[in-house]
């Protein structure tokens, strides 16, 4: 099926259509959906061609494959460049701005003026991602955002973080990780779904009319203008603190995976005969979605875009630990290591708080931020704001009993 680019001549598409090979050697149609094309209907629609891998190895696979390579990438990156947000926000407590806070703005930056300008000139649609097609709860993006920043500040890092450590080794992020995935299915879909519904059915966005900050403001170039703005000052902070060019590679490609992954699934929803959502990455419900995957024994209807990034991120951040020789077990009897129950605490309150707030600080932060969802901006304010509110805690307990701070952020 070679279906490259497809020209619209100013006026709208139908409904409904289909589009066959000429040589029908798959004989199979593909269904396209009306789209609003972000802002504008644009001339040109750029079609990436998923036929013959579905056609090969079934649409699962090729979902999960698809997570699987942006996931490594990201793993990848995010293991050599340190991105991590807890640290970002320990620079900016200690006014010591070194490589995390840089190398997290590059990447906020990247996604959130990419993917808007995706938007703006049609290349993705989000109308219908899970951030935008119903009301959502802000109540549980402050509630759930507070919960993972205190589970972050205890665990010493955030979802994506404790994975890239526990590939790298750390034994301690390990405990963490599978902490956060009970608790993350739990609420997803066990006994912690009350205390969920709960929780996010006190307020919600239609209060505001909305939950694209741009429609809100009535300026459809307000995401372009807003992702400009933090990329500026990235760049600045990156200049400033003179971070090295692979630190800087890394945060600009972790950003760029956020636009690729939405562009990607965009394609995928429209080649797809069962309807999927488009959406970015996020580790919170997949770690959940890999736990499911796992317990059936590896069948077919588990495996999804969610599992293939779970097994994605921890082996693209194996890979640059081995590559560049960072690999080293660590367990909690080092000196300095927290107990074993305050990561096991940590991660049951990240994996709570990061399905009530939709998303970790990726999955909301990041995936969410890049679409200037509403719900996202509140959810990752209160992640940030409560983790450092928990650091801050933390040291004043270890200063009053003499004992020394953790000396490195994050693990």
């Amino acid at each position: 099926m070679l279906l490259q680019e497809m020209t619209v001549f100013g006026t709208s598409l139908p409904d409904r259509y289909f589009i066959a090979d000429e040589i029908c050697l798959s004989c199979r149609l593909i269904q396209f959906n009306r789209r609003k094309y972000g802002r504008r209907t644009p001339s040109k629609v750029i079609i990436m061609d998923f036929v013959p891998l579905i056609d090969s190895i079934g649409e699962p696979a090729t979902l999960a494959l698809a997570g699987f390579v942006l996931a490594f990438v990201f793993g990848f990156a995010a293991e050599r460049s340190g991105f991590c947000t807890r640290s970002a926000i320990l620079e900016i407590m200690d006014r010591k701005v070194a490589t995390a806070l840089p190398v997290w703005l590059l990447a906020l930056g990247v996604a959130i003026l990419s993917t808007q300008l995706a938007i703006f000139n049609g290349w993705i649609d989000v109308g219908e991602s899970r951030f935008f097609r119903t009301p959502q709860s802000l109540s549980g993006a402050l509630i759930g955002g507070a919960l993972f920043g205190i589970g972050m500040a205890l665990a010493r890092g955030c979802t994506s973080r404790l994975m890239v450590l526990g590939a790298g080794g750390n034994l301690r992020a390990l405990a963490a990780v599978a902490a956060i995935a009970l608790a993350a299915l739990a609420t997803y879909q066990g006994f912690l779904v009350p205390f969920r519904d709960a929780a996010g059915g006190i307020v919600n966005t239609s209060a505001l009319g909305g939950n694209e900050i741009g429609q809100l403001l009535s300026n459809s170039y307000a995401g372009l203008f807003i992702g400009g703005v933090v990329l500026f000052a990235a760049a600045f902070t990156a200049l400033r603190s003179r971070l090295s060019a692979w630190k800087s590679v890394g945060g600009v490609l972790i950003g760029t995976l956020i636009t690729a992954a939405w562009y990607v699934t965009h394609q995928l929803s429209e080649q797809v005969f069962d309807p999927i959502e488009i959406e970015s990455l996020s580790f919170s419900r997949p770690s959940a979605n890999a736990i499911n995957y796992v317990a059936s024994g590896g069948a077919e209807e588990y495996l999804s875009l969610d599992t293939g990034m779970i097994a994605g991120l921890f082996l693209g951040a194996f890979a640059a630990a081995l590559l560049f020789r960072s690999f080293a077990v660590r367990g909690f009897g080092e000196a300095g290591a927290p107990h074993f129950s305050r990561y096991i605490a940590g991660g049951a309150l990240m994996g709570f708080g990061g399905i009530l707030a939709v998303g970790c600080t990726v999955g909301a932060g990041f995936t969410g931020g890049s679409v200037l969802a509403v719900s996202s901006v509140l959810g990752l304010a209160s992640m940030m704001t409560f983790c450092a509110a928990t650091d801050l805690v933390l040291r004043r307990l270890a200063d009053r009993t003499s004992a020394k701070p953790s000396p490195v952020p994050a693990e």
